[in-house]
């Protein structure tokens, strides 16, 4: 975008705004919005058109492309592995010739298949999609035209806008004759730059709409033609397909299974192919622990402490822990031994070091207890009530009666004295009236 139009679209900015939002006057034109719609949906079917004749053609090639590539894997399945470090029987040659000739036999009709539909392949692209390619060309310069033709009319109400406001201002000077002068000015312009667009839009767009049909009518029968064409080529060729190697007589899941026999099982033994997985614990990462560590004595008061003899820690892995440790050997209880082992640098929790602290601590008076916490500072807000005015008794399930002169404490209540609100009296929780109370 050049200069001058950027400066033309901050200029147009506040009046597209209030076409945008509708506020303000607007020049509308009937005619022309119902053009302007269908040339739109002219546009898409135009884009729709080019692009999915693109995706047939490609996907045509790219099946095909697909087929010649798959023979050439099974080819190298195929292929004997003979003489490699991996197969046991290096000095015989094992492989599969008549699959190796089968598979070289599919691809060469899968590429003669290629060379029979390449000019049907071009045909579409020449035929369809080339002209769709056009078309949207010639679309996108009358597209241009349509946004000059809205630009136009935003400057044409944007003036009239102007000029109408200098119209309606009753006492003019000097300065808003002036500017009254340009404002007409400005106006006459924008009127015939806007027709003329306008016009030329509303006279040219019906007779592309008349050639759009003559247009696409000729590009559907042939695209239709050339479909027939491809599937009929692609029926023919695979139909007269005769590989010795395969069974066409057959039912595709009778052959498939007659020729994979009983391959499937005979892989399932194999014992690589399971990696099924259970619940039990891990085997030792590094073998076992020396029994000599096993078996021997650990001090007394441990919290892991059992006898030196149990078979059971005797039997224990390398790495793991015994259950019967666990559910035989709880921990001992409390007991001066045990007391006695520990560090004295660590004295237990809860109990003084020495008598005379104990003592020290026994004879010290208890501190006072705090203050009450002030009612600002309590987590509870305080609870409104209300008195009642008048008697009431409850019209439906839900209300609460009360007398007048009750105090009813108030759970929810509105700002509106004439809703109804929730409160408890005499024990019971209800709606009431709110102007039949007073509050404070």
């Amino acid at each position: 975008m050049s200069f001058r139009g950027f400066q033309k679209s901050v200029v147009r900015a506040p009046q597209q705004f209030k076409a945008k939002f509708n506020i303000g006057e607007h020049t509308k034109d009937p005619v022309f919005i119902d053009a302007e719609r269908r040339f739109h949906e002219l546009e898409v079917e135009t884009k729709r058109l080019h692009d999915e004749s693109k995706k047939y053609s490609d996907a045509i090639n790219g099946m095909l492309n697909h087929q010649i590539e798959f023979s050439k894997a099974m080819t190298e399945i195929y292929k004997p592995i003979s003489g490699r470090m991996s197969d046991p029987d290096s000095l015989e040659v094992q492989g599969n010739p008549d699959g190796i000739r089968a598979c070289e036999e599919y691809e060469a009709v899968v590429k003669d298949l290629q060379e029979s539909l390449k000019p049907e392949l071009e045909m579409i692209d020449s035929r369809v999609i080339r002209p769709a390619n056009e078309l949207l060309d010639v679309l996108k310069v009358i597209r241009k035209t349509a946004t000059k033709r809205e630009h136009k009319k935003l400057d044409y109400d944007r003036h009239n806008a102007t000029l109408k406001k200098l119209q309606e201002k009753k006492e003019k000077s000097a300065k808003d004759e002036k500017a009254l002068w340009k404002a007409e000015s400005e106006v006459e312009q924008a009127t015939q730059e806007f027709n003329y667009f306008n016009d030329l839009l509303k006279d040219e767009l019906p007779k592309l709409f008349a050639l759009e049909r003559q247009f696409i009518k000729p590009l559907f029968q042939s695209f239709y033609y050339m479909q027939l064409n491809i599937f009929y080529t692609l029926h023919e060729k695979m139909q007269h397909c005769d590989i010795g190697y395969f069974d066409l007589t057959l039912d595709v899941e009778e052959a498939f299974a007659k020729k994979r026999a009983d391959i499937l099982e005979r892989t399932e033994q194999l014992t690589i192919v399971r990696f099924k997985t259970s619940g039990q614990k891990k085997p030792p990462k590094y073998g076992n622990k020396p029994a000599a560590i096993e078996a021997g004595p650990r001090p007394a008061g441990l919290l892991t402490a059992a006898s030196p003899s149990s078979p059971s820690l005797a039997s224990a892995k390398y790495g793991q822990q015994s259950q019967s440790d666990v559910i035989e050997n709880p921990p001992p209880p409390y007991s001066a031994t045990a007391t006695a082992l520990k560090s004295p640098m660590s004295p237990p929790l809860g109990s003084p070091s020495s008598p005379g602290l104990a003592a020290l601590a026994a004879g010290k008076p208890k501190p006072p207890p705090p203050k009450p916490k002030p009612s600002r500072l309590s987590g509870a807000p305080p609870v409104e009530t209300v008195t009642a005015l008048y008697d009431y008794s409850a019209q439906a399930e839900g209300d609460i009666s009360f007398r007048a002169g009750d105090v009813i404490e108030i759970v929810s209540r509105t700002q509106n004295a004439n809703e109804w609100w929730i409160g408890k009296c005499h024990g019971k929780q209800g709606q009431f009236p709110g102007n039949y109370v007073k509050v404070g």
